[in-house]
């Protein structure tokens, strides 16, 4: 499909569209052979999207959102750890500014923790699986920025994967791992499941308690 593999309209013109994400950026869902993708085009929140709600300042390839993204995914991937296989990634340059997207693997039957918390239907082994998945990205690094309850997928066999590592980076052990979890307990207390991070915590703790 060449520059139209990351062109929403392309798709919808092929008629290739299965179904879209909620959020600001609209992904889309795509069929392609026996795998789906998602679709994700970089959109800008807050008071800056009024500016400008799909463009970025350029400031070379390697330093774009989806570029670093791309990447970023791709390496975890690599060492095994529950991420979306990234698929393709693509910027259009317009001068001084630019716009991007990114296809990842869409994992199928998933559901976001925070609709398995509302509805009930996460008991105690799922909650402390999401503690030690996250121990493992900590583990392997992973600063995640934006680490909530939306971002934290569980598969048809209980699988917790994490997702949208757009702005995240790789770092050194540092205050940031607190950080992310008190921003994932924010995230809890909006969906009223305040009560699930001690189980989260006693997750996130369970192979630092074993080798103590």
């Amino acid at each position: 499909m060449g520059p139209a593999l990351l062109d929403p309209y392309a798709w919808r013109q092929r008629g290739l569209v299965v179904g879209e994400a909620p959020g600001r950026g609209v992904s889309l869902f795509l069929a392609v052979g026996k795998e789906e993708w998602v679709l994700r085009p970089y959109r800008r929140g807050g008071l800056i999207a009024q500016l400008s709600e799909r463009r970025y300042v350029w400031t070379g390839l390697q330093r774009t959102r989806a570029f670093r993204e791309f990447h970023l995914t791709a390496g975890l991937h690599a060492q095994g750890l529950p991420v979306p296989r990234p698929v393709a990634t693509g910027v259009t340059r317009h001068g001084l500014v630019y716009e991007a997207a990114l296809i990842t693997v869409r994992i199928p039957g998933a559901r976001a923790l925070s609709e398995l918390l509302k509805r009930g239907d996460a008991d105690a082994a799922l909650i402390e699986r999401v503690g030690a998945t996250i121990r493992r990205f900590h583990n392997a690094g992973l600063d995640h920025v934006d680490l909530n309850a939306r971002n934290l997928l569980v598969d048809t066999e209980g699988k917790v994967w994490l997702i949208d590592l757009d702005r995240c980076r790789l770092r050194p052990k540092g205050t940031w791992q607190a950080d992310n979890l008190e921003r994932l307990e924010r995230s809890l207390a909006k969906f009223g499941a305040i009560e699930a991070m001690a189980t989260i915590r006693d997750g996130y703790d369970a192979p630092f308690k074993a080798s103590a």
